[in-house]
């Protein structure tokens, strides 16, 4: 299929204009003209350039992109060098950053919901990307520490009392720690994010709410695989994950 038209259909389903993101959502650097292998990435690192433009990608997807608000905006380094390989090889990088967090389908927080079998109830934070609901039955937070890490191949780090029961749950996949306090205030049990800030520990500790941090890669894992499954079953396309490991 033709770039433009992986551009605008992505792009319409993920309503990326309704977003107000911290970077530019779709075609971040421009490949090849016609698609027909997709690699998709949590993050366009050097790793994951080097891996999908090996295995023949026309087109890399990800999450983490490029060229976010805050950056040095001067193509210099690290960002020179990535930039490089994509046009060295002709091939596209395409980056979905909230628009990919909040999709009811393909979205990062569903996919980490379905995985853990948390049953979404309602969204909050900010352009309700963020979750809440309950487990599919009341465990210990021991039990559910455990499941965590076997569900995302790391330990989690827990702040509460691993005794205590928990049934109603609010999780935001990546950095999503600015969201605790919202989730307090919906009287759930447990917080789950990937990182953690300090205040964290003394909002738990002071309020009984349990705050999980799980990895801010290894919640983001899974929107995007879904959505190159959803691409290969609409339009045909190849596709391949490649995963780098990054235990933060």
């Amino acid at each position: 299929m033709r770039l433009l038209e992986l551009r605008d259909y992505i792009g319409s389903e993920l309503g990326v204009s309704r977003f107000r993101d911290y970077c530019p959502n779709g075609i971040q650097v421009e490949g090849k003209s016609e698609v027909r292998r997709i690699a998709t990435g949590v993050t366009a690192s050097q790793a994951v350039l080097e891996a999908a433009t090996a295995w023949g990608a026309d087109a890399i997807l990800v999450h983490h992109g490029y060229f976010w608000r805050s950056e040095d905006a001067c193509v210099t380094g690290i960002k020179k060098r990535r930039i490089a390989h994509l046009l060295e090889h002709d091939v596209s990088l395409l980056a979905y950053h909230l628009p990919l967090d909040a999709h009811p389908e393909w979205g990062n927080n569903v996919q980490l919901g379905k995985r853990l079998d948390f049953v979404e109830a309602g969204r909050f934070g900010e352009q309700d990307i963020a979750c809440h609901g309950n487990l599919l039955e009341t465990m210990s937070l021991a039990d559910l520490k455990q499941s965590i890490a076997e569900t995302l191949g790391r330990e989690p780090q827990v702040i509460g009392n691993l005794e205590a029961n928990v049934s109603k749950v609010a999780w935001c996949s990546g950095g999503g720690q600015g969201y605790f306090e919202q989730a307090i205030a919906l009287g759930v049990d447990v917080f789950l994010t990937g990182e953690a800030s300090e205040q964290c520990f003394h909002l738990a500790q002071e309020t009984g709410v349990a705050f999980i941090s799980a990895g801010h890669h290894a919640t983001e894992r899974y929107g995007i695989q879904s959505l190159g499954e959803a691409l290969v079953a609409r339009f045909g396309l190849e596709h391949r994950f490649f995963d780098q490991d990054n235990p933060i």
